[in-house]
């Protein structure tokens, strides 16, 4: 900060002294968390278990953030996950806490089927080149040997030149395509090959697609919440502006109610935290990363089926179709009747998301007809949710594109006075539960 920077943010600070003369500070230190998310949740609960006063501020109408869990069938009881999917192998932190807010966790690994070029491959047809898996299996183990140097040269490559570059080609290149940027959330063409190869490389062999949360993963939301107290959360109260100075920190919301403390815990994603106005502002390259990081334009149809046509309860089916990706949703929920979710990516997504609930219908019918024939006699309903439409997060998780994740990342992890940051796109590994707890609750013990 030059002399001149740090004039105007004291001036600014002082002259909102001024206008708000108390911070009541209390004897104990007083909290702010924004955000009742995975990472605001976890964020409170650990100030909770240290007897830490805090309050929940929270703009949307309901607690879980991005976790958002929805009965498709209220007679049957079916749960879907209309925002965050899988619990991993290796995600310790998230299975913790279900095995102390004792909620068992099922598996939902799946089988894969894929429908590429016009051809149906049912699971165990297809697969990639022996050649080629011997390739991906020794760039993934050459990772964590990867000098600084190397690493800065992949982060500055997208992951499909980086395939393309080390062999893979034609079909291998296709599913690849496909499967990765189901995985990214968007093309592979606009993914750091730095954090693309480090997920591969560090995650478990279904790549983290092994669990869900029995009832919904909204369900941890929901015990925090009763460990913590509801009193503790206010919906609808989004942010508006932020002030802080050397005596504490004052957050103000849309609806008129405002809140003081010492410290301020902000799991906002991104676009959200453009919206707020700070006094005083945020430090340039905080707010050109904030502006730089893009979010997965992600689309979630589920669908509900009279009989489980698919028939195997494994079923996921990749496709280079409109619908994108099908995987079955109600996995373990016994009934006759059962959900497929269609799971679209960028481009895929904003069409998917545009239409009306017929043209969905008729996509989904368009994409799977190659392996299953017309399926409308079996159709009964459907939701929709699309991510890139989010008012609060305009996208489902943090997307690091080429060159971004040793730059971007490490700005919009700094704190900035009173205010720590937490969320998913902070994690090692984003779109992932389990990264937006480990954030979160890093960021409560940063203010303890």
């Amino acid at each position: 900060m030059n002399r001149r920077e740090f004039i105007q943010r004291t001036s600014l600070a002082a002259s909102a002294l001024a206008l708000n003369p108390s911070f009541a500070i209390g004897k104990k230190p007083r909290f702010i968390i924004i955000g009742a998310g995975f990472s605001g949740l976890a964020a409170a609960y650990r100030l909770y278990q240290k007897n830490s006063e805090f309050i929940i501020l929270e703009g949307r109408n309901r607690i879980g953030g991005r976790v958002f869990s929805h009965v498709l069938d209220e007679g049957e009881n079916l749960v879907v996950e209309l925002g965050a999917e899988w619990v991993g192998e290796s995600h310790t932190r998230l299975r913790q806490l279900c095995d102390e807010m004792q909620l068992p966790i099922e598996n939902n690994q799946m089988d894969s089927h894929l429908i590429l070029a016009n051809r149906y491959y049912k699971h165990g047809e297809w697969d990639f080149s022996e050649q080629w898996k011997k390739k991906f299996d020794q760039l993934k183990k050459g990772y964590s040997t990867l000098s600084a140097a190397e690493r800065n040269k992949l982060d500055n490559m997208d992951w499909w030149r980086f395939l393309n570059n080390n062999g893979c080609e034609g079909f291998d290149l296709m599913v690849h395509e496909l499967n990765d940027t189901t995985d990214f959330g968007e093309t592979i063409r606009q993914v750091s090959a730095l954090a693309a190869l480090n997920e591969y490389a560090l995650s478990s062999e279904k790549n983290e697609m092994d669990y869900k949360i029995k009832g919904g993963n909204g369900m941890l939301a929901k015990k925090i919440v009763e460990k913590i107290g509801m009193d503790k959360v206010r919906l609808n109260c989004t942010v508006t502006k932020i002030i802080q100075s050397h005596a504490g920190a004052e957050v103000f919301c849309s609806n008129g109610e405002s809140f003081k403390a010492d410290k301020i815990i902000c799991t906002m994603p991104t676009f959200a935290l453009g919206k707020v106005a700070w006094q005083p502002a945020l430090p340039t390259e905080q707010v050109d990363a904030m502006h730089a990081l893009q979010y997965a334009r992600i689309n979630k149809n589920p669908l509900l089926f009279s009989t489980r046509f698919w028939e195997a309860e494994s079923f996921d089916l990749l496709t280079d179709m409109p619908a994108h990706y099908f995987y079955h949703a109600t996995k373990n929920q016994p009934s006759k009747k059962g959900a497929l979710i269609s799971y679209t990516i960028g481009d895929k997504a904003d069409v998917m998301g545009n239409q009306s609930d017929e043209e969905r219908l008729s996509l989904v019918q368009l994409s799977l007809q190659r392996g299953f024939g017309s399926i409308a006699s079996n159709f009964e309903k459907q939701a929709n949710y699309n991510w890139g439409s989010d008012i609060f997060t305009r996208g489902a998780y943090a997307v690091y594109k080429p060159g971004q994740w040793s730059t971007v990342q490490k700005h919009l992890r700094k704190h900035f006075m009173h205010t720590h940051f937490a969320g998913e796109h902070l994690a090692d590994w984003q779109g992932f539960m389990e990264g937006a707890i480990n954030t979160g609750e890093a960021a409560a013990d940063a203010v303890l």
